[in-house]
């Protein structure tokens, strides 16, 4: 089968949309299927193209058999409703140009956020004449009304009918929670054309380093307890939270918070952190994922949170299964299906989203208790095993899509 994939986010960039297309798309060229990537130049989420890429019109490359192509966007960070619109717009409009080189498909994906680049398989589908397969990681308009980036009627009604149509025209709908098709049936979509394939992690490469001790001590933090939180510090993750524990957990010396990632909030953070004196709260920017098996190694518990939002019930962050795939306690700040999972699996302690004091209290928890936390790291690392492994779920979609070409083929 000829796969080709449309998404705006790719290695090396290091972010969960970008490891879950390359893991799934690794995986099936593994299979013994022909996979196209239609991506950008790497440079999210600082702006920046990354060292030994170009923002040109058109760049081809392969990595782990996958063809690569990267078009032109309008390069920007990760900030500002207006430039990011931009962003998005470009590289849509420049992937669908270069379509027709990239020869003949047996099947488009496209994924979304971002919501623009979900919305070229309706136009990919058609010039490549095969059947279009969206991908449902978030979902929009709905996420970024729930943090407040779009308030404008006018603009929500438009974004709002234009996901409708995305998920009429579309031939199979994958989305990566059940609570997201729960939403998707009560607008109407029928229910038989939505498979569920959430996260999950690759088991092969979250696994714990043998030098992790030595890599703690590299970042001054031998000897103690250490929190973290990897990824994105976005409008969605309300992490003053954690800059609010840091200050409950002061007199502690030794107790770290290390966060790790870049994002629209981490300059206001940065600021935050100053202002308050917090000296226990270490900020790095964002690492090559080659490095985070050392740095979840560094770590004595995860930190996983979003803001309290109805919408956020709905949402599984990706680095509750990285964090289980490295034996590493969750304390989870998120409500729904995520706490359902942590809790099904025994492997962290859930707290109700945005209280500082809660958090600070978790982490004393674990500080105290070594063994409790050693527990629920083996309790994560089996139930991933189990339920997760990325390489089963990349087979699962793959089912999906082949499936999607039969009945298509068959009209």
């Amino acid at each position: 089968m000829k796969i080709l994939f449309l998404s705006h986010y790719f290695p090396p960039e290091v972010n969960a949309p970008a490891s879950r297309t390359f893991e799934h798309c690794r995986q099936w060229t593994q299979d013994g299927h022909e996979v196209t990537v239609v991506t950008c130049a790497p440079n999210h989420p600082s702006g920046k193209v990354f060292e030994g890429y170009r923002n040109a019109p058109f760049q081809r490359e392969t990595r782990n058999g996958i063809a690569i192509a990267r078009v032109w966007s309008f390069v920007t960070p990760n900030e500002g409703f207006l430039k990011r619109t931009l962003n998005y717009i470009s590289f849509m409009i420049s992937s669908l140009l270069v379509l027709p080189a990239l020869g003949k498909a047996d099947v488009v994906i496209t994924t979304s956020p971002q919501f623009f680049n979900g919305l070229a398989g309706i136009v990919a589908s058609r010039i490549k004449r095969c059947p279009w397969v969206l991908e449902v990681r978030d979902l929009w308009p709905e996420s970024i009304i729930a943090v407040g980036a779009i308030k404008n009627p006018f603009v929500i009604r438009c974004l709002q009918r234009l996901e409708r149509l995305a998920y009429d025209r579309a031939d199979a709908v994958v989305v990566v929670t059940d609570a997201f098709k729960r939403y998707m049936v009560s607008m109407g979509v029928p229910e038989e054309k939505i498979a569920v394939v959430k996260n999950g992690v690759d088991l092969s490469f979250f696994v714990k380093s043998k030098n992790a001790f030595a890599y703690k001590a590299s970042l001054g933090l031998e000897g103690k307890f250490v929190a973290a939180y990897f990824g994105t510090h976005g409008m969605a993750h309300h992490l003053e939270t954690i800059l609010e524990a840091a200050e409950f957990l002061r007199e502690y010396s030794d107790i770290a918070i290390l966060m790790v990632g870049d994002g629209a909030e981490r300059m206001r953070l940065l600021k935050i952190r100053e202002e308050m004196r917090l000296s226990n709260v270490i900020m790095l920017q964002q690492q090559p994922k080659e490095r985070m098996p050392h740095l979840w190694g560094s770590c004595d518990a995860s930190l996983v949170l979003l803001r309290k939002s109805e919408l956020f019930k709905t949402v599984i962050p990706s680095k509750i299964f990285e964090s289980m795939g490295m034996e590493c306690p969750i304390v989870l700040g998120v409500e729904g299906e995520s706490a359902e999972i942590v809790n099904d699996a025994q492997a962290g302690i859930c707290i109700p989203p945005e209280d500082a004091r809660e958090l600070a209290s978790a982490i004393l928890k674990l500080r105290n208790d070594r063994e409790l936390g050693r527990m629920l790291g083996k309790n994560g690392r089996r139930y991933v095993a189990n339920n997760f492994d990325r390489t089963v779920l990349a087979r699962k979609m793959l089912e999906r899509l082949s499936a999607t070409v039969i009945r298509a083929n068959r009209l």
